[in-house]
């Protein structure tokens, strides 16, 4: 079995993060959630990999290397553009080869790992199988919908009028058979060619479909909100680790990794968080599901609920909560201005201004 992973998204719902970074590097507790799939993929078993590739190949390539850090044999294949998961699986025809696969999207989380699935697919061959679970909002997914029995009748594509609320996870399995299904569709009103429509084409020819409705934790992290749940559900994992300095005047409650290189003067961290390699902290208060990068600077400030990605400074700043803090940002206090007052009264006004 090999693996395929699409890192070819533009993450326009995480922009401006990923106007300069790519999606699926974004770190969760300080790592980011591309590693997160690419050991999921090791643990199960598979070694050959081919990961799909668009604007940010080479952020992903220089993250990645050979794919040998994590177990891994990786092969690029360039996408000229997001044009839809059934296309970045006919661009990888070659890589492919006849072997079945487990395609699995870049910016997805999964707790638990794939193992079990990728055990049960090798043992039982269907032709495909989905992940499916439960969403508030099954217009913004793919829908599947199954029949009293549980097996997969329909599948449609963010519906405007959803039959139900069985959303595809991020990892589907597939056999061979896939193959002629993505050569036989045609571009969706998106004008992309769509993994639901090829998988319907497989219903549609009674080839054998299975669903697997799972309910663990699952992410899509392309937006800001679940790229701080899931980095909130990372760190309840978070083992305590002090590598780096910590001065007799500061205070760690719970479960804190404070990386090796990072020093804490004068504060106040509240677990679960952890502080990045070479950061500083002083005389601030960093509070739960907080995860500071690497070579920060954190001065005077608190924060809470919160990703800050590396190089960043911030300083003199009261409270930050359920933000997402980009790469070499700096924030400061604005400076103090002046009040003035710009008056233009008629006759006989009677006007009131606080000092």
């Amino acid at each position: 079995m090999k693996a395929l992973v699409l890192c070819g998204g533009a993450g326009t719902r995480l922009r401006p993060i990923t106007h300069t970074s790519a999606k699926q590097l974004v770190p969760v507790a300080n790592k980011p959630v591309l590693f997160y799939g690419l050991e999921a993929i090791a643990e199960a078993g598979v070694t050959e990999t081919g990961i799909v590739v668009g604007d940010t190949e080479k952020e992903i390539r220089a993250a990645v290397g050979d794919g040998s850090a994590f177990g891994l044999n990786v092969t690029y294949i360039p996408q000229d553009a997001p044009r839809g998961l059934a296309h970045a699986v006919l661009i990888a025809r070659d890589f492919l080869g006849n072997d079945d696969f487990v395609m699995y999207l870049g910016d997805n989380f999964i707790v638990g790992g794939i193992t079990g699935l990728v055990d049960g697919f090798r043992a039982e061959r269907p032709d495909a199988r989905i992940l499916l679970t439960r969403v508030p909002e099954p217009t913004a997914f793919g829908i599947a919908e199954l029949d009293d029995a549980g097996r997969v009748m329909r599948l449609e594509e963010k519906p405007q009028m959803p039959k139900s609320d069985l959303a595809l996870v991020g990892v589907y399995l597939f056999s061979p058979a896939v193959h002629e299904a993505v050569r036989s569709i045609g571009p969706s009103r998106r004008g992309e060619l769509e993994i639901t429509d090829a998988i319907q084409w497989l219903i549609d020819q009674g080839r054998d479909v299975r669903a697997t409705t799972i309910s663990g934790y699952w992410k899509d992290t392309g937006n800001v909100t679940d790229m701080l749940e899931v980095n909130r559900s990372v760190l309840e994992t978070l083992e305590s680790r002090i590598d780096g300095s910590v001065d007799a005047y500061s205070e760690l409650i719970g479960r804190v990794r404070i990386e090796d290189g990072a020093k804490v003067f004068r504060s106040r961290v509240v677990g679960p968080a952890v502080i990045g390699a070479g950061t500083v902290v002083s005389d601030s208060f960093i509070g739960p599901f907080s995860s500071i990068a690497e070579d920060c600077r954190i001065e005077s400030s608190e924060i809470e609920y919160s990703i800050v990605l590396h190089r960043a400074t911030v300083i003199g700043i009261g409270r930050i909560e359920e933000s997402l803090i980009g790469h070499n940002v700096e924030v400061t206090p604005a400076p103090s201005i002046p009040s003035v007052h710009r008056l233009i009264l008629g006759d006989h006004s009677k006007v009131q201004i606080s000092s």
